[in-house]
């Protein structure tokens, strides 16, 4: 935090006119010898929100509106409020948080994990991260009928999902509520911490051997030393640098109020987790696939056909030889 202080009052406004313009590739570097048209880069670079349930990722996505749109105050993520622990994000939500018709990257608002559902949760992450994601998306989870969440996605108009564009995520935040933390930490109960930790260091989510960007929100609620002393804690349990690692950003709160403390120092920290994320986007994009590269993967899978296919036929007359092996006479 001393360092965005120290470079916030002047490097904002530069920082955010280069996200303003921004276009898909446009911070990419010559590496490798290949040219920028030969690279496999999508129109529009997706952003990913994950983390726990109320750990804020719609209200991140409402600062950012605040931050790089100029919007003013107006909430458009809906936010699950600080008294409740279901999520209302049932549906990925995609966010064009500049507010331009030309932007070239947009933030996906997700589902929250829960701690006692992890696994479900991590596999719906696997899925975001590999297939993609879609606006409108559903997303449901075991124990949704209980609730009635399943009954209200089945009554809605979710088929209509499949008519928006398929979105490759090209780079994740992790969101976690720093208060909750804080509490965890105190407590010893720790489960809250070990579950961050689960989705943070999962294989999937990781690009360009990089560990994605930590968020930590609502540190506002939280006073001077105790907000630090968390931080400190959390960054080290996850094995990052606190300096360049993770961001402290106290978001738009339930009612879509600023804190007190939305100064330079806390738009410039959003800021630039955005312009890190497009970074690490644009140094991950791969060369395109080319005629030869088709039938290479062609021909692997047909051998991988054949190999799969005279291994069953190898278990299949090892069992039959078994079975009717004449038994051995003394």
């Amino acid at each position: 935090m001393e360092r965005l202080a120290f470079v916030a009052p002047e490097g904002l406004d530069d920082l955010r006119h280069k996200l303003i313009t921004y276009g898909s590739g446009d911070f990419w570097l010559p590496v490798g010898g290949i040219k920028k048209e030969d690279l496999d880069i999508p129109p529009v670079i997706t952003i990913l929100l994950a983390g726990l349930t109320s750990s804020g990722k719609s209200s991140l996505v409402n600062m950012m509106y605040s931050v790089l749109g100029r919007s003013g105050l107006i909430p458009f993520a809906q936010t699950s409020g600080g008294s409740s622990h279901r999520s209302r994000t049932v549906f990925l939500e995609e966010h064009i948080v500049v507010r331009s018709a030309r932007s070239g990257f947009c933030v996906f608002d997700t589902r929250g994990l829960d701690c006692n559902q992890m696994n479900a949760g991590l596999e719906d992450v696997s899925t975001w991260m590999s297939l993609g994601v879609r606006q409108n998306q559903p997303c449901c989870r075991p124990g949704d009928e209980m609730l009635g969440t399943a009954t209200a996605v089945r009554g809605s108009s979710f088929n209509t999902s499949s008519r928006y564009m398929n979105r490759r995520v090209n780079c994740a935040m992790v969101v976690a509520n720093l208060a909750e933390i804080h509490k965890a930490f105190r407590s010893g109960d720790l489960k809250p911490v070990e579950a961050i930790r689960a989705l943070f260091q999962y294989p999937c989510i990781q690009k360009c051997n990089e560990s994605p960007i930590l968020i930590l929100t609502h540190g506002d609620m939280l006073s001077t030393e105790d907000r630090i002393n968390s931080r400190l804690k959390i960054c080290e349990y996850m094995g990052i640098s606190e300096t360049s690692g993770a961001y402290d950003i106290a978001c738009l709160t339930e009612q879509g109020i600023l804190p007190d403390e939305a100064d330079a120092v806390t738009a410039f920290a959003l800021t630039e987790a955005v312009y890190r994320s497009l970074m690490v986007s644009d140094r991950c994009h791969l060369p395109k696939k080319r005629f030869k590269d088709w039938i290479w993967l062609l021909v692997s899978w047909i051998m991988g056909c054949i190999a799969s296919f005279f291994r069953f036929l190898a278990n299949l007359f090892s069992k039959f030889d078994h079975k009717y092996k004449p038994p051995k006479h003394p």
